[in-house]
């Protein structure tokens, strides 16, 4: 059935009127009409299963029957990417969105080489994996900020998976031993971390640093690489 992320509250009998980009695919692209059944969530009240109540010259109307999930979230990860190139940005954030991610936080390094980002195009993208994939949250995307901000203002109880390209752990048996909790992954430019960026990276409590193998990834790859070889260690691939 198809599943759509709205903003509006849901409760039985609630009404709510999609975008206009919504409404096009429900009823041109899908070819829904008044009376079918589609499926809604907004990353607060679960999931409802909705009917198309009216249908409109210029929308329709979709109007909430009953909760068939109650809301739910995924593992407390974080993404903390090096922005780069549009295309790989977007692919990063599309898989971290599918892979469970429940923040992403693109970031500015010493060799970053891209420092702007198209917010509303990256919330469309989240939006579309987390109705593709069945989850009922959504990941938020911040706004870039630089590496040094956000180690400054870091909660310790966090702990960071830190990709380093110059060497570390094997992931799986340093996730393994570091155990649960919140968690975050960094992933830097593809030029790779500054020497002074990596020392205080190395020197910080909360930092597990692993290797994700012998090969120089791309930023992308190495963001999927890291999201899945965590989620086998500590995440909900188990249930």
């Amino acid at each position: 059935m198809i599943r759509l992320y709205v903003r509006a509250d849901l409760a039985p009998g609630t009404t709510l009127t999609p975008t206009p980009e919504q409404a096009r695919y429900l009823t041109g692209v899908m070819r829904l009409f008044l009376g079918s059944e589609l499926l809604l969530f907004n990353g607060r009240d679960g999931e409802w299963r909705a009917t198309i109540a009216e249908v409109l010259k210029r929308g329709i109307v979709l109007r909430a029957e009953e909760q068939v999930r109650p809301q739910a979230f995924g593992p407390d990860l974080e993404l903390i990417v090096a922005l780069v190139k549009k295309s790989r940005v977007e692919t990063i954030v599309e898989k971290a969105a599918e892979l469970g991610v429940r923040r992403v936080r693109p970031t500015l390094t010493r060799r970053t080489n891209v420092e702007k980002v198209r917010l509303d195009r990256l919330d469309a993208i989240t939006e579309e994996a987390a109705e593709q994939t069945g989850r009922l949250d959504v990941p938020a995307v911040d706004d870039p900020a630089r590496l040094d901000a956000i180690l400054d203002g870091w909660d310790p109880a966090r702990r960071l998976m830190f990709c380093d390209e110059t060497g570390g752990a094997p992931a799986f048996a340093a996730l393994t031993a570091a155990g649960p909790g919140p968690w975050a992954i960094l992933i830097g430019p593809e030029g790779g971390f500054a020497p002074e960026e990596r020392e205080r990276l190395l020197g910080l409590p909360f930092t597990t640093a692993v290797s994700l193998g012998p090969r120089i990834l791309r930023a992308d790859t190495a963001a999927i690489a890291a999201l899945t070889l965590w989620q086998a260690a500590l995440g909900d691939w188990d249930r």
